[in-house]
Formats: structure tokens, sequence, C-alpha cells
């Protein structure tokens, strides 16, 4: 192998990798249809060939973002599969402040994307509702766990509460919003568990 072909598979090593962190900083910095793809690629930096070679389309670039989100476990609901934590505390993690560094406060990336893709029938806005019906779906065996009789319903109202939480933190700047709705969900949780109201 000649010592062009190295230096050239060396640069092109973990291109998609880079395309994708470059992406999800432009996405949350500036959102995603303000992001222009020529834009990714300077800031990977990759070539346009490149990127598209890995990307055909943006569409296809966002819900690579958007599952490199949902299986990185730093989502909401990224919580809520955490076995070292006890049901009843992965719930109410849903409203724990997010990390000191997350400056600007942004809210909840589904939720983000479904507002940029309005289209229910667009691949983006769709993925965006199947996690967050996933959602519902992991707090409600976590509350059928704690031995609730209609653990869907009282999924329903909170992850309400967790989506109102976190969008009302990005519009308002205030990262520990979600104190608020944890003390709602503390209410709700007392009054539909057996044994704590």
């Amino acid at each position: 192998m000649s010592a062009t072909a190295t230096t050239s598979r060396r640069r092109g090593r973990g291109g998609r990798e880079r395309i994708l962190a470059a992406a999800a900083q432009l996405f949350a910095a500036q959102g995603i249809n303000a992001t222009g793809m020529e834009q990714v690629a300077e800031e990977a930096p990759v070539s346009k060939r490149t990127l598209y070679a890995h990307f055909r389309t943006k569409n296809d670039l966002v819900i690579a973002h958007l599952q490199a989100l949902a299986s990185s476990g730093a989502t909401l609901e990224g919580v809520l599969t955490r076995e070292d934590i006890p049901p009843r505390e992965r719930i109410l993690k849903l409203f724990d402040q997010p990390a000191a560094d997350s400056d600007p406060v942004r809210g909840c990336p589904f939720i983000d994307a479904a507002a940029e893709f309005p289209d229910p029938e667009s691949a983006v806005h769709s993925y965006a509702r199947e996690q967050k019906l996933r959602m519902v779906q992991l707090v409600a065996v976590l509350v059928k766990e704690l031995g609730c009789r209609e653990p869907v319903a009282l999924a329903e109202q909170l992850a309400t509460l967790a989506d109102g939480a976190a969008s009302r933190a990005m519009v308002l700047g205030e990262a520990d919003y979600g104190r608020h709705a944890r003390a709602a969900a503390e209410v709700l949780l007392e009054h539909a568990l057996p044994g704590t109201s």
C-alpha cells in the first residue's frame, strides 16, 4: 500500500462520526432547518462528497442524528432504562436539570425536530413521534412495576409534565425549571401508587 493511500484512508476514518458530531452541535446551536449541509461538511470537516456518501439527504442526516441521540441515553428518555436507579427515582429524574455545561438550555430534541418538520407524514416527524410514544411506554412499565392500577394514564400525565418542563426550561432559559414539574409528579405518584397516599 502506498503512503498516499495510507494518508488518504487515515483522513477518511471516522467521517460519519465527525459528521454526526458536527450536526449535533449545529442543530443544537441554531436549529435543524437553519443548518445547511455545506455548513455541516465544513464543521466536520469532511468533503461534500464524503458527507453525501454517508447521508444522501439532509433528512437522512437528521434521522441518524436523532437515532444517535436516542441510543446515547442523553435524552429525557435515557434515564428511564437505567437499571442502577430504582423505578420511582428514574421517573423523578425526568425532571432533573441538565448538566451544568448545557448552555444554552435546550428542550427535548424530539419535540424540537417535530416542530421543525410539522408534516406528520415526514420521516423526521414520525421518528420523533415514535420516541415520544416510547417514553410513555417506558414510564408505564415503571409505574406498573410500582403497583399503579392505571399505568398508561399515569404515564401520559408524567410524560406530559416532563415534556412541558423541558420546553419551558428552553423557552425561559432556566435549566432547573423541572423542579416545578417534579413537585407535581410527586403528587401524582403519591395519589396513584398503593400505600403512598
